[in-house]
């Protein structure tokens, strides 16, 4: 592998993607550097030259490639979204399933990486707690498609069993890891983006509390951006909430990180 394919930035539009750069996503030898590079992976070619390896059986490689095909609306999150399912319904119950689960999450491929978070978050022998922990590698991974994914597949649990889960997530703000405190926020937005909103937190954003207090402050702009648009989500439904918050935030916390995170969660607000 050459520096200079290690080192690229990324074309920002997918016909600019050199050949063998694709060619090496397409297999599965190289991460996505960009955003542009995620959705450009042939999903297909990826399954074709990965799958056997990673233990799954000819036979289930080629109804996952027929589910990829019979797809009406296809995308990069709709198909990652399919596969992960379909993995995980064909091996739930077999022997090969921690092995699959193991080896899809520690691929060098972002793309495969990103098909891991369904075989936990469908998983309803385990419980929230359970799910979350066992995810917590994958919420920590260095790629932000893997990031993105699994927070996306974990939201329906975390709003169904939401008290235990702010709770659960209440200690990860504490974690030194900014992607596992980035977490406890995105997962839990009032309405978040490309996905369906938690009507319980739209209404009683208090109840996140024991998460956002923890954060008011946090030293990463990836937490505080995230902090913000979690208030400027609650803002929506909940205003004089997250008006009252931020006065007392100034208050009890007077330095630049949480002047950044009020103005990001005033943006709504400021603006009427």
């Amino acid at each position: 592998m050459t520096e200079e394919i290690l080192n690229r930035k990324g074309a920002r539009k997918a016909q600019d993607i050199p050949e063998n750069v694709l060619e090496l996503l397409n297999t599965g030898k190289i991460e996505s550097v960009n955003l542009t590079e995620w959705l450009a992976v042939d999903h297909l070619k990826i399954i074709d030259s990965n799958f056997t390896e990673i233990g799954i059986s000819k036979k289930n490689i080629q109804l996952i490639t027929d589910k990829i095909k019979l797809q009406k609306k296809p995308s990069t999150m709709n198909t990652t979204r399919l596969i992960g399912t379909t993995i995980y319904e064909l091996y739930t119950s077999s022997k090969e399933f921690n092995s699959i689960f193991n080896n899809l999450s520690n691929h060098l491929s972002d793309t495969i990486r990103c098909y891991a978070p369904y075989l936990k978050s469908l998983n309803q022998n385990l419980n929230i707690e359970e799910q979350l922990h066992q995810s917590k590698k994958l919420i920590a991974d260095t790629h932000f498609g893997v990031r993105e994914v699994i927070w996306m597949a974990l939201r329906p649990c975390i709003s169904n069993n939401l008290e235990q889960s702010i709770s659960f997530l209440r200690d990860w703000t504490k974690n030194d890891d900014e992607n596992i405190r980035r977490f406890t926020t995105e997962s839990t937005r009032p309405r978040g983006v490309w996905c369906k909103h938690i009507d319980l937190l739209k209404e009683n954003p208090e109840m996140a509390l024991p998460i956002l207090e923890n954060l008011k402050s946090d030293t990463s702009k990836y937490v505080q951006d995230s902090v913000g648009n979690w208030l400027n989500d609650a803002s929506k439904t909940q205003p004089m909430f997250v008006i009252d918050l931020c006065d007392k935030w100034k208050k009890e916390s007077p330095t630049k990180e949480t002047e950044k995170i009020i103005k990001r969660a005033r943006r709504t607000i400021d603006k009427k």
